[in-house]
């Protein structure tokens, strides 16, 4: 039978027929409800057909209805905003980042290994802690073996000093003719200094005669042409050099394992001359000095000196097998943390302190938040970051390998001429504003890539908000007007580490060295404020900035010198005035006592002499002037702040 033959509706027939528009080529014309619809997605392009038969499509109708309320905007603006927030979103779907290893078998086998023959949680948790046990056990033995300062015969047990200790103090604060600094002879101490001392400078101006000190270490004097080749007895140092680096410059202790001496104060001493030992540049200085030192040869001594390079070794080591035998970030992380902590703590770059006791109640208080903020640390970048990780010796090179490049960041960044980021010191520090500059480029091409793999995971939105937040916390630190923005070893990893959290070789790299400086940070510092005033960024002896005496008259002669000065301004809260001769306080001058004047004798016939005068509040001085000199035959150079 031939099947029925089913025929559309004359109505349907019809609306299906070739119309015109399709004849010619042309488009379709849309019919019913969507044909602003239809029509829009046919002439989005605005461009027409051949025939000019259809324009551009009028603006309102090209834009959703949610950016209405932007239409104060440009159109070709607003366009490449969505342009900017569609590219921010990434891919679809996400590329997330997993790094594949090379090697895998041989990264895994150590591992495997563990897993194999401990093969129950309980078994690894017993050799984790055996494991444990086994570092403190040899990290304390060491560290105490370390910490015996030794003794040398006839001057007993040597006392532990810092890298910058010295016997006398800057400015007027050994007080008038240096009574608070006595005695200046006949005196003697057995020392011990630490390691690394070599790299300590002084950080503020120190007046050597006619010259200010600073970013350097601080020696002045050292062997003469007659006395270089004869015993460091005869190597005399101006009492306010550093004892450590004095020490480091006779050879009596070496700068990498530190070492003990016995230091003699020597009392008054001409000439100091400038000679260049072991490292360290000394200062020259061509006047006299109430106090002065040398070392003593010869003696008998069992001191022990520094070992934070075997400790060093016992860390490294301990840390290094953990890496590679540990798949648990929750192991890996914490163990690791901890144990660079208390090294740097303890042997490495540690706080300044009078004994171990003391020291170990230091790093013990700074521990706790530290370790808090290594928990958030641990929860929003390293876990993220090493989840599924199976490249372990990788992780072992770039993360590990970082993390200790940061922390020994007093070895590792001591060439980098920058010790803080405030504007003065940046102005200070020769070469601080070039590194600083290439600091920031290398920071601005490390945070591009970091973006990119960002945008691929689809996570470049959620991080620019959360930087956004940053910048914005910062920018409100900076305009707070009395106090002033100090970014910490800490605070910078704080700020960097959260762009880390992505599974790839730099971000393992970047992520390490970022721990590994806030472990330095908050062991060798603590948790400074970044909001500090000018006094704390100033320190004890840094320059106020103060109004300086106005000196009216100078009158030299070959055997003596007369000074007078206007009176000091009491608005201003100053009631007296101080002079340095030769950088000891010789004079001070209180309104009331008498006239605003003094005459000096020669205190050195046939020698120069060295003239500061500054504004006393009670005993406090305010900043002292630059130095004028007084020259052996009679004649003055007062520089700018004295009269020429």
């Amino acid at each position: 039978m031939e099947s029925p033959k089913i025929s559309a509706p004359e109505g349907d027939a019809e609306r299906d027929a070739p119309s015109q528009w399709e004849r010619e080529g042309g488009p379709e014309p849309s019919t019913g409800n969507n044909s602003i619809l239809d029509f829009r997605s046919r002439a989005s392009s605005d461009v027409g057909n051949s025939n000019g038969v259809y324009g551009p499509l009028p603006l309102f109708l090209r834009e959703s209805s949610k950016s209405f309320r932007w239409r104060w905007v440009p159109y070709r603006l607003r366009h490449f905003a969505r342009a900017i927030a569609a590219w921010t979103k990434g891919p679809d779907p996400p590329q997330i980042q997993k790094i594949k290893p090379f090697f895998p078998s041989v990264q895994e086998a150590p591992v495997r290994l563990i897993a194999r023959y401990c093969p129950r949680p309980i078994h690894r948790a017993g050799l984790l802690t055996l494991f444990i046990f086994c570092w403190l056990l040899t990290f304390s033995l060491v560290l105490r073996h370390s910490a015996l300062a030794g003794n040398i015969k006839g001057y007993g047990k040597p006392q532990p000093i810092w890298c910058g200790a010295s016997y006398w103090s800057g400015g007027n604060s050994c007080g008038l003719n240096g009574n608070r600094c006595r005695p200046f002879e006949n005196a003697y101490q057995a020392f011990r200094c630490p390691a690394n001392c070599k790299s300590v400078h002084v950080t503020t101006p120190h007046a050597v005669g006619g010259k200010d000190i600073n970013w350097r270490p601080f020696v002045v004097g050292g062997p003469t042409e007659e006395t270089a080749a004869h015993s460091t007895s005869q190597y005399t140092y101006r009492a306010d050099s550093f004892v450590c680096q004095a020490a480091i410059h006779a050879g009596v202790v070496s700068n990498e394992k530190g070492g003990c001496g016995v230091v003699a104060l020597t009392g008054t001493h001409t000439n100091f001359t400038s000679t260049r030992q072991n490292g360290i540049e000394s200062i020259s200085f061509d006047a006299s000095f109430p106090k002065s030192f040398t070392f003593l040869s010869n003696i008998s001594s069992s001191c022990i000196k520094d070992l934070r390079w075997p400790l060093l070794a016992v860390t490294v080591i301990f840390t290094t097998l953990l890496s590679l035998c540990t798949a648990s970030p929750l192991v890996f992380f914490p163990t690791v943390f901890t144990m660079l902590f208390f090294h740097v703590g303890f042997v490495s770059d540690p706080p300044t302190s009078n004994d171990y006791a003391s020291l170990s109640s230091i790093i013990i208080g700074r521990f706790l938040p530290a370790a808090f903020v290594a928990a958030v640390f641990y929860r929003y970048a390293v876990k993220l970051q090493q989840q599924d990780l199976n490249a372990y010796i990788e992780r072992t090179v770039l993360w590990l390998g970082g993390a200790w490049v940061g922390s020994l960041n007093n070895y590792t960044f001591d060439f980098i001429p920058i010790q803080r980021l405030t504007p003065a010191d940046l102005r200070a520090q020769p070469g601080a504003r070039l590194a600083l500059v290439i600091i920031v480029v290398s920071l601005f091409t490390i945070a591009l890539g970091q973006v990119w793999y960002l945008r691929l995971e689809g996570r470049l939105p959620k991080y620019l908000g959360i930087y956004a937040i940053f910048i914005t916390f910062l920018v409100v630190c900076v305009i707070i007007p009395p106090l002033n923005l100090r970014i910490h070893h800490y605070f910078l990893a704080l700020l960097l580490l959260p762009g880390t959290r992505i599974q790839t070789r730099p971000s393992l790299l970047y992520q390490g060295i970022l721990v590994g400086l806030f472990i330095n940070g908050a062991a060798r510092w603590g948790f400074d404020s970044i909001l500090q005033t000018t006094s704390e960024l100033r320190g004890p002896d840094g320059p106020l900035h103060s109004s300086l005496p106005n000196i009216t008259s100078i009158i030299p002669t070959i055997s003596n010198i007369t000074f007078e000065w206007a009176l000091p301004p009491l608005k201003k809260g100053y009631d007296g005035i101080s002079v340095l001769v030769n950088d000891v306080e010789r004079w001070r001058w209180y309104i009331g006592e008498g006239q605003p004047q003094k005459t000096f004798e020669r205190r050195d016939q046939g020698g120069v002499e060295y003239f500061r005068f500054a504004y006393m509040r009670g005993s406090g001085a305010a900043d002292f002037t630059e130095a004028g000199i007084w020259s052996s035959s009679g004649g003055w150079d007062g520089g700018k702040d004295l009269g020429g």
